[in-house]
């Protein structure tokens, strides 16, 4: 009998829906016949393939055990705000002499604009910081200050991710989540990791901003409401109180956990089962968690609570508090929309903005010291980019209270306290126009290298295996841990 020989076409439409599309590169590795890049189908895939929130001992000793990130979206003015540039004063009202990258060139000019705000000295470490943020200046002994962060990509959504998630592109798992994945949480009564949002809205990509990405469901954080009732229906109906809801719950346990082992291995099946335990257990601790009433008049003060501009903020960062306080791994505070974008008005508009939180940032980091959490909670101030020395909608002398200033995040600022973090320090420096970081760079991967390396994990080693493929925070090579930055 004559036979043909199999054309690759003929085979791979012939093989597409059977065993042998699967089997046949396993065959091939097998006999030393595959081409190297299949050799990871060579061995089983060893990834657990169940997961949990329980508390992990990190791979080596941990300065931070947990995290509150206080994320300003749409880009602090670093030259209004942290980064004073006499230059600017002796260049204001020139042509910037040097090229200058703009996000939008149709409302750009090369107008030199200096700080519209005055710096002064705070603390025995003498860190200039202007006079919008009189409270942070208080606690100018407790941070340091970087000058120099760089993400390089000048637009709100990609530096966002690469600030939040290692890369400059969706779909990928946030830093709280990989803590998650890593660490698990001290709470087994509360979310583990906690987004707070603004009363105003969500903040600009929503949910996206507390995303588990590629890893297991339940590494995802848990959006918080930002008015009471914070979390709906804590409590069961009257008919089920007691008793009768434990039976209940008892049935439900048993008939999820028959089906989970009939369909092993389905993560989401799992995080589903996760979230309903979690739900009968935070209906007494959640409530308590989130009630402020409790608070000292003092505290609540500090933090205030007990003024119209502050209220809001402070009621979340003093939260924050508490929820770390009772083992949340991380916190997230976030503002809506993309507030901190200042393209226009920024002469009114950054005022405001700063009068809202200046007071509560500061005071969550009084708190957490005089509790003694500072040393194990890394707090953390700032954005996902800054802003350009120069004029943006420039309409004329008479309309000089509209400017504002365009995108930058070739070198910005932002502040972080406690966790292994040195105090009363300033890193890195930018050019004399606060334009490009030169001396110190953080990129947005060293910042994440840095991050994970006081929670005791390392950058290279953290790594999620789904199917062939290998998932990482930080996969950039190049990235390194600050160690400038540490105790």
């Amino acid at each position: 009998m004559q036979t043909k020989l199999c054309s690759r076409r003929h085979f791979l439409a012939s093989s597409a829906f059977s065993l042998s599309s699967v089997a046949t590169p396993w065959l091939l590795q097998q006999d030393g016949l595959l081409a190297s890049e299949g050799k990871a189908l060579a061995k089983p895939i060893d990834q657990p393939t169940s997961f949990d929130l329980l508390p992990k001992h990190p791979p080596k000793h941990a300065q931070a055990k947990a995290m509150i990130s206080m994320f300003m979206l749409g880009g602090p003015s670093q030259i209004d705000l942290f980064d004073p540039k006499p230059e600017l004063y002796k260049w204001h009202g020139k042509n910037f002499p040097e090229d200058i990258k703009f996000d939008n060139a149709a409302q750009a000019s090369r107008e030199i604009m200096a700080p519209l705000w005055k710096f002064k000295p705070h603390g025995q470490c003498g860190m200039e910081l202007s006079e919008l943020v009189p409270h942070l200046g208080s606690i100018a002994d407790d941070i340091t200050l970087i000058r120099s962060m760089h993400t390089g990509v000048n637009n709100h959504l990609p530096s966002n991710y690469a600030m939040n998630t290692g890369q400059h592109r969706s779909g990928r798992a946030v830093l709280g989540s990989w803590l998650l994945n890593a660490l698990g949480s001290e709470s087994q009564e509360l979310p583990a990791y906690v987004a707070l949002t603004d009363p105003r809205g969500l903040p600009l990509i929503g949910g996206e901003n507390w995303s588990n990405g590629p890893l297991p469901s339940i590494f995802q954080g848990t959006m918080v409401r930002p008015k009471t009732p914070r979390i709906f229906n804590l409590d069961a109906p009257r008919h089920l109180r007691g008793k009768a809801q434990r039976t209940q719950l008892e049935l439900l346990d048993a008939l999820n956990q028959k089906h989970l082992e009939e369909h092993s291995g389905e993560n989401d099946l799992q995080a589903r089962m996760a979230s309903y335990g979690l739900a009968a257990r935070m209906q007494s601790a959640a409530k308590e968690a989130f009630d402020i009433s409790g608070e000292s008049k003092h505290t609540r003060t500090m933090y205030g609570v007990d003024q119209d501009a502050t209220r809001d903020y402070g009621t979340r960062c003093l939260i924050a508090r508490r929820l770390v306080e009772r083992g949340v791994r991380f916190v997230q505070i976030l503002c809506n929309g993309q507030v901190w974008d200042h393209h226009g008005s920024i002469k009114t508009a950054l005022p405001q903005r700063c009068a809202e939180i200046d007071q509560p940032a500061a005071a969550l980091v009084k708190d957490l010291k005089q509790r003694g959490l500072l040393d194990s909670t890394l707090v953390h101030w700032g954005g996902e980019m800054g802003r350009l020395p120069v004029i943006q909608f420039r309409e004329g002398l008479d309309r000089r209270d509209k400017v504002g200033r365009d995108h930058n995040t070739y070198g910005f600022s932002m502040w972080v306290a406690g966790g292994g973090m040195k105090r009363g320090y300033v890193h890195g420096q930018t050019d004399e126009f606060s334009h490009h970081a030169i001396d110190g760079i953080v990129h947005h991967y060293d910042w994440l290298a840095t991050v994970l390396h006081q929670f005791g994990l390392n950058h290279h080693e953290l790594a999620f295996r789904s199917g062939p493929r290998e998932f990482k925070l930080v996969d950039q090579p190049e990235a390194k841990v600050v160690k400038e930055l540490l105790v």
